[in-house]
This record gives structure tokens, sequence and C-alpha cells, in this order.
């Protein structure tokens, strides 16, 4: 499965690896749902969570302790809505808020991190306060902003086109595939 001549070639994904084993290597979620359902583990949650529970089966140790669910029971906001309307606690970033700002920001409205944050953080707040939470945040967010750990493509990507301003598209997914054959760290023992 590797592209990689002369390195240690990627394992298949199977029941047979250790836990460790399977930590040292890039699998996708696909992937790992896959060995989820063989080994009857529960496929909920992200990837890394996933993860944690597959090493634990693997190793034939217990799963971590699966974190609460919470599931938002409030109500949330329909159309019409305008500046007045209240942020509700447990409001999500629904069409009905996305269509509200971009028809008071524009086309150009996206929920990035700051919004996201102010939507879930805002609830007794007006959609006035997130409008002017929008504006106040724009230079902030025209910042290059930290791509979380689990989003290993994307910063991969990032870091790649920095490096080869040049580069096509073909070529930074190419060597993305590389970069993912390859193991994350030496095996141990």
């Amino acid at each position: 499965m590797s592209s990689n001549t002369g390195l240690e070639a990627r394992p298949e994904l199977s029941a047979a690896l250790s836990g460790d084993e399977l930590s040292r290597w890039y699998w996708t979620l696909a992937e790992l749902t896959v060995l989820a359902r063989e080994l009857g583990v529960s496929r909920g949650g992200g990837k890394a969570a996933l993860t944690e529970r597959l090493q634990a089966a693997l190793d034939g140790v217990a799963p971590p302790d699966a974190p609460p669910r919470t599931r938002s029971t409030g109500r949330q906001l329909a159309a019409p809505v305008n500046g007045f309307t209240v942020i509700p606690a447990g409001q999500r970033c629904s069409q009905v808020l996305r269509e509200y700002f971009r028809r008071e920001i524009g086309k150009g409205f996206h929920f990035d991190a700051y919004m996201r944050t102010f939507v879930a953080e805002g609830a007794g707040r007006t959609l006035a306060d997130a409008l002017a939470h929008w504006h106040a945040t724009r230079q902030a967010a025209a910042q290059p902003q930290e791509i979380g750990s689990q989003f290993e493509l994307n910063r991969f990507l990032r870091d790649w086109c920095a490096e080869h301003p040049a580069g096509s598209r073909a070529e930074a997914l190419a060597a993305w595939r590389a970069q993912r054959d390859r193991p994350r760290r030496p095996a141990t023992g």
C-alpha cells in the first residue's frame, strides 16, 4: 500500500494490529469505522475518540469512558428573525441564522470559530449583538488560525503550500499520500 520504496510499509488495518501499531499510522475515519464495526466497538464520536476506543479494544483493555452526551433540548430559532431576536440557550448555527447573517452582512458571511462560539455562548444576547461581534472580529479572523489536530490533511496542505507556493493541487495531494503512508513515529520494542 505504501509508495515509499525501502521504507516501512503501512500495515493492513485489521484486528491483528496492536493499539500502539494502530496509533503509529494515519487512518481515515472511514477505515476506522470499518474496523470498529468488525470489532463491535461503538462508532460514535469523533475520530480521536474512535481511535482511543479501537486502541483499547486491540490491546484488550477497557475502553475510555465516553463523554456524556449533550443534546440541545432548547428551542431553536425559526424564521422570521431580526436584530431584536434573542439567542436562546442551546442555539445551533442553523440555516435560519445563516440566512439572516447573509442578508445583513452579505454573501461573504460564514460561520467561523468566532461566530460559532458567539452563538454557542450567546444565550440572552441579540442577533444585533452577533452582527456587532462579526464586524469586531474580522481583523482577528483574517489572521491564520490554528487548525485542530483532528484535521491532519488540512494542516499538512497549509504547511505544504507555504513551503511550495508554486506547487499544484495534484502535487500537494501526492505529497499528502506519501506522508500519510509513513509511520508517525518509530516502532516500540
